[in-house]
């Protein structure tokens, strides 16, 4: 009889438990889109990026420009004098490369900026979201942005436009 008991007791603390769980999901590129300082940033580093670029196209102009001279007078070099401006087509070539890499390389000057401008926008609407799942309540949160596969959502559980009001949008 006691074991009958507690065996009901533990079945409905478990039901309780297990219907209590909440979920629901955000869209990050939604909020993204809505906050004016990721804007902001999306626009700084687009003018970093073409003004890096612009220079990085001259460099490589600059390589092209060199070759066809030398093209153009290569006939009438003495031999160390073809190796010279061989070399340094080559240096300026290596040189342009490298700038390329320093500027849009995996750890370059791009990456280094996007971090410095949009990472504090993340980090704000992840402490956001984190806050509504602790007030809500919310077992899980899904980023639907993120490429997560949600087969169907129902827009009650989305809950986008209340990190955005925890933001102060």
């Amino acid at each position: 009889m006691k074991r009958t008991i507690l065996t009901s007791i533990m079945v409905v603390i478990i039901t309780q438990l297990a219907l209590s769980q909440r979920f629901a999901y955000v869209d990050t590129e939604y909020i993204l889109n809505k906050l004016p300082s990721y804007q902001t940033a999306l626009t700084k580093l687009d003018g970093f990026s073409k003004t890096w670029q612009k220079e990085i196209e001259d460099k490589f102009a600059e390589v092209e420009r060199k070759y066809k001279e030398f093209q153009n007078e290569k006939v009438l070099l003495s031999e160390d004098m073809k190796k010279a401006r061989e070399e340094e087509i080559v240096q300026l070539e290596k040189a342009s490369k490298d700038l390329k890499k320093k500027y849009f390389g995996v750890d370059g000057e791009l990456f280094k900026k996007r971090e410095e401008l949009v990472k504090p926008i993340q980090e704000e609407i992840y402490n956001a979201i984190k806050q509504l799942a602790a007030e809500g309540n919310y077992a899980m949160i899904f980023d639907v942005a993120a490429g997560a596969t949600l087969l169907y959502t129902d827009e009650k559980y989305d809950v986008s436009d209340d990190v955005l009001k925890k933001i102060n949008l």
